[in-house]
């Protein structure tokens, strides 16, 4: 089960409202949908969990490049949300990394593009790894820090970084 709410920082405090993230397919489309929510552009944060699996935080600050932490990226990556939040670049690869080109690759007549054993050398398994990824200071400033943040557990990461930005009960009108 997924949860996903975006808080919105106003000079009122924190704004939430819970989204649907149906019609989100890039991470571009999320930040869109997240400056939607502050015409002025203010500071939105992305939370998305998935229950007892990982959590996420997207920030995005006026038309700032948006921030990402997750929590655990090889659980994420296994999620059609995580799989939006898992960028190259987040992973550290390189722009068009995203594998062997077909003029390195050793076609050898097995059918139907099958895998050959012999050459299997645990380098997807690498790619995500089973820890967090991203930006590990991006709530600093509001309160929550890296060490703080990467010792959030996935049951009760969203509730624990509302109640430190002091946006608890807002985000408990959207649950």
């Amino acid at each position: 089960m997924y949860f996903a709410a975006l808080l919105a920082r106003t000079e009122d405090g924190w704004e939430a409202s819970d989204t649907e993230l149906d019609d989100v397919e890039t991470l571009s489309d999320l930040a869109d949908l997240a400056r939607e929510a502050s015409p002025d552009d203010d500071t939105v944060l992305v939370l998305i969990e998935q229950e007892d699996a990982w959590f996420g935080v997207v920030r995005i600050d006026g038309e700032d490049d948006p921030r990402i932490y997750i929590s655990d990226a090889a659980a994420a990556a296994r999620s059609s949300y995580g799989e939006i939040l898992l960028t190259a670049e987040l992973l550290g690869k390189e722009p068009g990394d995203d594998g062997p080109d077909l003029d390195s690759l050793d076609l050898d007549g097995t059918e139907d593009g099958e895998p050959d054993d012999d050459d299997d050398d645990g380098t997807a398994a690498e790619a995500v790894p089973h820890s967090p990824v991203g930006d590990t200071e991006i709530l600093d400033d509001l309160g929550v820090s890296e060490k703080e943040l990467r010792a959030l557990g996935a049951d009760d990461a969203l509730n624990s970084i509302a109640e430190a930005l002091g946006a608890s009960e807002v985000l408990e009108t959207v649950r």
